[in-house]
């Protein structure tokens, strides 16, 4: 596979960060108690998402990069759990979880479109 010439470069990349910030700023209103908890739980997985794709497309081969974005994968799956969660407990709006999943499910097609072109 021919590599862009820069992570920022892919639309994965683009759409996971987009999915980071919109996290960010819909766990800003959780409860005090929840600093050191699910909030922080939810934003490390989010973050982990587009660091690991950057991470991956450092790496000197494929077979690496693809062990990243099965990593990133896992950490959106993680994150799909933890927004269900908050959803439930009413820690973040319906309207807000939904889009939330949406977008994760964008970006998990994007991550597995990626995995498959990569594989051996």
């Amino acid at each position: 596979m021919a590599r862009t010439r820069h992570y920022r470069d892919l639309l994965v990349w683009q759409k996971a960060m987009d999915l980071v910030r919109f996290v960010y700023r819909e766990t800003e209103a959780f409860p005090q108690s929840e600093v050191f908890g699910l909030r922080l739980q939810i934003r490390r997985a989010a973050v982990s998402v587009p660091s690991n794709i950057a991470e991956g497309h450092g790496r000197l081969t494929d077979p690496q990069l693809r062990n990243a974005l099965g990593i990133a994968r896992g950490s959106l799956y993680e994150l799909q759990t933890q927004i269900t969660l908050a959803g439930d407990l009413k820690m973040v709006s319906l309207e807000a979880a939904s889009q939330i999943l949406e977008t994760s499910t964008e970006v998990a097609k994007l991550i597995n479109g990626l995995i498959h072109v990569l594989e051996p």
